[in-house]
């Protein structure tokens, strides 16, 4: 039996900065606490002889994930290598020639061996390069690799590798697995389920509260100072997000940073690319790529609209969602607590999508608008193919059902839901 003492450190709905503090009795040890939500399913694909290929953002947690990995795959006797192609003494030989391998690792034994390889995108054609050994070596090396940004698949990936890798994406960490990191465990069964106690409900949106203004990024969620927690953030967008760039051949660099925030502070709303262009004084195409490395540097979504072939329908603007509240908020410059917010609501509006990405697949969530800008938050399409509209207030008092008559007469059988701060938490999307 281990025994925790917890620290939780937030900024409460009305501007106050307070703590928490209890002891957690359990049979766990700092590792688990550690480990993402993702590492038990990755663990289980380590038995398939298909190729791992670990996909995020920057910063996520890939590498630390692989580590974990590694550890318990050693402590099991298996034999382990692990490679970084940040390294150029490693990368060259790679570059030169696949069967370069087996100089740097040892060649093939009567043992299954289990080869990490992190940054796989700074091979020139890295899906040459694990075919070739795949093709020969499937049944005894085993590739588990990550990749930083989704256009490198795009772009190097020559052979899409079909049917010999399974994609797994580690986004930033969710409100479930933000209290995971918090060590707070013994909340989480009372997210989205439908039969939340109201006892847990002021702790639980405390931490959601934090959630909204600093994101999911592991290292900010462990850093308990709100002025660190600012700056690791701004290091993230100033270095990490301009990385991408850099290594996507970008050409303006000023360009690509105003685009992100303009679309920070334009959250929730309509993607007009003629006006982010214009305001970053680059023409039509650029502003496309710089959107489409943004999108492949899992920074941003774009959310497509429902339509059911209503010419009044809008059916070519998409909205504007971000990957990370607290990347989102760094761009805008704004860290006030959520009650002194006046970007509350769209702030709401960006979460409740992120969760119903985790709920559903992208295409299967839509959001609705007509030409006269009548519109619905979100469609979304269920398993079991019922439609359901959710329009997020942060405050239930100002949804009022007339307004949507628009929705409510063109779609009467698609119910349209509230979600507010009073009920988000609690509602069980899936029912």
């Amino acid at each position: 039996m281990s025994i925790f003492i917890y620290f939780s450190c937030f900024w409460n709905n009305f501007g106050i900065y307070s703590f928490t503090y209890g002891i957690i009795l359990e049979s766990i040890t700092k590792e688990d606490i550690m480990k993402r939500f993702l590492y038990s399913d990755i663990k289980k694909h380590l038995k398939n002889k298909q190729i791992t290929l670990l996909l995020g953002a920057r910063q996520t947690g890939k590498t630390t994930l692989m580590h974990q990995l590694i550890d318990d795959l050693k402590k099991n006797g298996e034999l382990v290598f692990f490679l970084t192609l940040e390294d150029q003494d490693i990368l060259k030989p790679l570059n030169d020639n696949p069967k370069n391998l087996f100089k740097i690792i040892p060649p093939i034994s009567d043992s299954r061996m289990f080869l990490f390889i992190d940054k796989i995108q700074y091979l020139d054609n890295p899906s040459n390069f694990l075919k070739y050994h795949y093709d020969i070596y499937q049944n005894s090396l085993k590739f588990i690799v990550t990749g930083s940004s989704n256009f490198y698949i795009d772009r190097k990936f020559k052979d899409s590798l079909a049917g010999r890798k399974r994609i797994f994406e580690l986004p930033t960490l969710s409100l479930a697995e933000f209290l995971h990191f918090k060590q707070r465990d013994d909340l989480i069964p009372h997210l989205n389920t439908g039969t939340a106690a109201m006892i847990y409900n002021d702790e639980i949106k405390n931490f959601f509260y934090e959630y909204l203004i600093y994101g999911g990024y592991p290292e900010v969620v462990l850093e308990c100072n709100l002025k660190e927690k600012a700056l690791i953030l701004k290091e993230l967008w100033e270095s990490y997000a301009k990385k991408d760039a850099v290594e996507a051949h970008l050409q303006n660099l000023d360009a690509y940073t105003h685009i992100l925030k303009l679309m920070a502070s334009q959250t929730g709303s309509l993607l007009n690319i003629n006006s982010l262009s214009n305001d970053a004084s680059i023409d039509h195409k650029s502003a496309d790529e710089y959107l489409w490395v943004m999108r492949k540097s899992f920074h941003i979504h774009l959310l497509l609209p429902f339509f059911n072939n209503i010419s009044s329908e809008l059916r070519k603007m998409p909205k504007i969602f971000f990957a990370d509240l607290g990347l989102r908020n760094s761009l805008t410059g704004n860290f006030q607590p959520i009650g002194l917010r006046e970007d509350k609501g769209a702030l709401l509006e960006n979460y409740i999508y992120l969760l119903l990405r985790k709920q559903f697949t992208g295409d299967n969530i839509r959001f609705w608008r007509t030409q006269k800008k009548h519109e619905v938050d979100f469609v979304v399409q269920k398993k079991n193919d019922t439609l359901v509209a959710y329009e997020v207030k942060f405050d239930k008092d100002r949804f009022r059902i007339s307004k949507y008559k628009t929705f409510t007469d063109t779609y009467p059988d698609i119910p349209l839901e509230c979600m507010d701060m009073d009920n988000c938490l609690e509602y069980d999307f899936q029912t």
